[in-house]
């Protein structure tokens, strides 16, 4: 089809160029540089966190979960001259299954302990995507009232896939937070397994919370878990759901007298209350009390103590030996070679692993 611009009759029009269309970007506008951060000195780390400066221990807390060698030597340094003023807390890990009403809960829950004095420090471990390394970091969100209050203080972490290393971090930004004079710490997991073994590593309290009316009751009731738990709570009961709740906390309370007994002594209990209506906070807190009460008479309380810092003495020397394995410089060469020697079928994976640990072995001598 032909245009009829071309015609030979339009042959004398001419079109106008038009108006200069301006910058889309603002010439008045002067960029300025963002201004680096200031760091600081150890020495002023840690006089900034005795002094309940939570922009510093913020920026201590980053420093402590960075990867950088340079930054986790100085991290050291803080947490080793925060480790005097630390210890004197409450840790409480809280744990259940997504949809469970957590962090709900923890503002709950964080308002009722802040009524009674002190300060509190949530810290929550978000998991990372193993396709692209990311978290959504949005704990703090649902978090609406302890957010804002002025003696809490949010910090979720992502566990960027590495359950081990995001829990040593968590218990040196414990010290941290303890240090800072926060009394009361609260640990939350996504409830999805071995992240929970890890929490309860490094808390004094492991408060599992539960759901009615989600199928079978049974579901809930997993061996491992269940035998960390030093209470269970049966959320959303409120409403319709009140009875469900009632079935499900005995359900529950049968399952626990088919375990062995806690070495603490104490007998776990199972409550039902409603985070999103307020209802039955008193009473778990009612309980948590008297928990702390009988384990500090019988002693278990710095039994407890003592284990977690043997246990974790033990997990930094695994950490520490990883680390030293994969960053070797013929260690790094090898890898791919011999990961290619297992995947074409000349060597099975035990023979690959003993030739690598004994070419470690032999950088060592």
């Amino acid at each position: 089809m032909e245009h009829p611009e071309n015609s030979e009759e339009y042959k004398g029009l001419v079109v106008n160029a038009g108006i200069e269309q301006p910058s889309i970007v603002n010439p008045y506008l002067k960029f300025r540089k963002k201004p680096r951060r200031r760091e600081f000195s150890v020495g002023e780390y840690v006089e900034g966190i005795v002094k309940g400066n939570v922009t510093v221990l913020s920026q201590a807390v980053t420093l402590v979960e960075s990867v950088k060698p340079e930054h986790q030597a100085i991290a050291q340094e803080v947490i080793e001259k925060c480790l005097p003023y630390s210890g004197r807390s409450i840790r409480i890990g809280i744990s259940g299954v997504p949809g469970a009403g957590k962090s709900t809960s923890i503002d709950v829950f964080g308002l009722h302990v802040l009524r009674q004095g002190g300060k509190l420090a949530v810290l929550a471990i978000d998991p990372s995507s193993e396709r692209s390394k990311g978290s959504i970091l949005g704990d703090k969100t649902r978090m609406e009232k302890l957010s804002v209050h002025p003696n809490a203080f949010i910090r979720p972490s992502p566990s960027a896939g590495s359950l081990g290393g995001v829990a040593r971090k968590t218990r040196e930004t414990i010290i941290l937070c303890e240090a800072g004079g926060f009394d009361k710490i609260f640990v939350e997991t996504v409830g999805v397994g071995q992240s929970e073994t890890a929490v309860h590593s490094m808390v004094d309290f492991f408060l599992l919370i539960q759901l009615a009316g989600t199928g079978d009751e049974l579901q809930g009731i997993k061996r491992g878990i269940m035998e960390m738990a030093d209470g269970i709570v049966i959320n959303k009961a409120d409403g319709n759901n009140i009875e469900k709740a009632k079935l499900a906390a005995s359900h529950f309370r049968n399952a626990l007298h088919l375990f062995p007994a806690p070495d603490s002594g104490w007998s776990p209990k199972v409550l039902t209350y409603s985070g999103f209506y307020g209802l039955g906070i008193k009473e778990i807190w009612d309980m948590v009390d008297e928990y702390f009460a009988f384990v500090k008479a019988n002693g278990y309380f710095e039994q407890r103590r003592n284990e977690q810092a043997k246990y974790w003495m033990y997990e930094s020397i695994n950490e520490h030996l990883r680390d030293s394995f994969y960053n070797n410089e013929t260690i790094a060469s090898m890898l791919a070679v011999k990961e290619e020697e297992v995947l074409n079928g000349k060597l099975t994976s035990f023979v690959a692993a003993k030739k690598l640990l004994d070419a470690y072995y032999d950088t060592l001598k």
